[in-house]
């Protein structure tokens, strides 16, 4: 069965934080027919984000109109230090988590949830320049800063800088669909993939 997957962007969102899980989601799916995955980008508002160094990008959906979401993927960058102060962006991000078959940040993307509680008592990583403000934010997570991506509870998973969210988005197609289906997508992508 087909499976939703809402990139959640915002002003200053780091772009290849989105722009490559939306990549690596929507080629699968494309190179299966289209069956596989459902990819669309949502924001607080349809009004077009500025994402660092001032991509322009227009969200297909916002918090009202949005479909149910079986994966979340939280996109990081500059501009998560303003968004977690903004009550309704972590009420919804809390409120979608509930409903999530898995729930995922990228780089800094982290903060979102240590703002929602995911990552209380939990591993985690997330870029390297920000370890040290997420140990203010969630004082009682455990610090992983050797690897890629890292399983932090059931069906939430952290992922390192930029890029490891491309592998980290590998690693969630490989655990739904197996390996040849990602080894298919990899090669189309032209893209070695990392272990975590």
């Amino acid at each position: 069965m087909k499976k939703t997957v809402g990139i959640f962007i915002f002003d200053n969102a780091e772009v290849l934080d989105f722009a490559g899980p939306f990549e690596v989601f929507s080629v699968t799916s494309e190179l299966n027919n289209f069956e596989l995955f459902d990819v669309f980008t949502v924001a607080k508002t349809k009004k077009a984000i500025s994402a660092i160094n001032g991509l322009s990008v227009n969200p297909k959906y916002d918090f009202n109109d949005c479909p149910k979401v079986d994966i979340l993927i939280l996109a990081g960058g500059d501009g998560t230090n303003q968004a977690i102060q903004d009550q309704e962006i972590i009420d919804w991000i809390a409120k979608t988590d509930q409903e999530t078959e898995i729930t995922m940040s990228i780089c800094s993307g982290s903060r979102f949830l240590a703002k929602i509680g995911a990552l209380d008592n939990n591993p985690y990583c997330t870029h390297h320049l920000v370890y040290e403000d997420m140990e203010k934010l969630v004082p009682s997570g455990k610090t992983i800063t050797d690897k890629r991506y890292v399983q932090s509870n059931s069906k939430t998973y952290t992922s390192g800088g930029i890029s490891a969210g491309i592998d980290l988005s590998f690693h969630i197609v490989e655990k739904i669909h197996g390996k040849k289906t990602v080894e298919k997508t990899a090669k189309y992508m032209e893209y070695i993939i990392n272990e975590a």
